[in-house]
């Protein structure tokens, strides 16, 4: 608990200095003034992050949360439970979706069981097991407020341990059998929405599996009636462990001011109540791609925030996190390695503001 007080209490707001250095600097490289568009807006969240103008983020982690969620006994999947047990080994083989997406950007991976209905002994996967999976939330709170905060802080502490290796940015991925039924719950509670603007299919449900889904859903929100003014209360009673991780890597990065990417609806679904706990975390965020998952659209409206991507992706794991990591490397490359007007003995004058237009 000490932990996470401390980290929620010293987060800082960017570095306006450094932001402003860094727009007039874009702003007077080769080029017509504001033509780079996101990769400008990027650059210069960048330097507001850091307090620096000139900033490398090649070295880039995807953290992997992967636990297990009671409410899988409502038989609202077609998966079996121990499928999240089998896909965290194969993320150590390199088998999986995260682990060829990854090799485009020469992102690493760090895979975390935090709540996984099995014993894994893998020297690959970092044990933070909070429990073997949370309980049924359609009967009951999924884990207790405690539990809670403790895998926030586990999420905090494998940010802290990757920012002591040297990387410069983290991605955000998951892996629990249930965990878009989490996540669309957290997102009902938090927001106030319907299941039908915030639940979608996720992995193969039938039409009678998908209105299943949406009511054991429903009925998890009203037996437990989450606050929605208090984020721990909703990740308590409607949430998973892997998503708590996830709140705590969004909170650790903000604290150890490293810029993180935000995946799909599980991982949007964490960065949600983590903006809750303390709204200047949105700062350091870096949206990735649009998610076929409906609930993700709540998520990123509340957040203010705009996708980077539209690929029509639904496989979580972090796999649109290393995709946006090449365009977070393009962003300080064009800071990095363009020249100015000056330096290129260039006038001004031949280029015009295309934001005027």
């Amino acid at each position: 608990m000490e932990r996470y007080s401390t980290v929620i209490r010293e987060i800082k707001e960017l570095d306006k200095g450094a932001m402003e250095a860094a727009a007039t600097r874009l702003d007077n490289l080769i080029k017509p003034i504001g033509s780079l568009g996101r990769l400008e807006d990027i650059a210069i969240q960048l330097s507001g992050i850091t307090g620096n103008l000139h900033n490398e983020v090649s070295k880039g982690c995807n953290v992997i949360m992967c636990a297990d969620n009671g409410i899988w006994d409502e038989g609202i999947s077609t998966c079996p439970q121990d499928l999240t047990q089998s896909q965290t080994l194969n993320f150590t083989r390199g088998l999986c979706g995260i682990n060829a997406v990854c090799s485009t950007s020469n992102m690493d991976i760090r895979v975390v069981d935090i709540g996984i209905k099995g014993d894994i002994n893998h020297p690959q996967v970092i044990n933070k097991k909070i429990r073997y999976g949370t309980w049924n939330m359609c009967k009951g709170r999924a884990m207790t407020e405690e539990e809670a905060i403790k895998a926030i802080e586990a999420g905090i502490e494998v940010v802290g341990d990757l920012v002591k290796e040297g990387y410069q940015i983290i991605g955000t991925g998951e892996m629990g059998i249930c965990n878009t039924s989490t996540s669309s719950a957290i997102i009902m509670a938090l927001t106030g929405c319907s299941s039908e603007e915030a639940v979608g299919m996720g992995a193969g449900l039938t039409e009678e599996g998908f209105e299943k889904k949406k009511r054991a859903i429903e009925k998890a929100l009203e037996l437990n009636k989450p606050s929605k003014e208090n984020p721990i209360d909703v990740l308590a009673k409607v949430g998973g462990f892997d998503i708590a991780g996830l709140v705590g890597c969004f909170l650790g990065a903000a604290y150890y001011r490293v810029p993180i990417i935000v995946d799909g609806i599980i991982s949007s679904a964490a960065a949600l109540v983590a903006w809750k706990i303390n709204p200047l975390v949105k700062d350091y965020m870096i949206p990735s791609h649009s998610a076929v998952e409906v609930g993700q659209k709540i998520v990123m409206k509340n957040l203010g925030l705009e996708p980077i991507l539209n690929l029509n992706m639904r496989l979580g794991e972090g796999t649109g996190c290393p995709l946006v990591h090449n365009i977070v490397i393009a962003a300080t490359r064009v800071m990095n390695n363009m020249a100015t007007f000056q330096e290129a003995a260039i006038a001004s004058e031949h280029f015009v503001d295309i934001r005027k237009k």
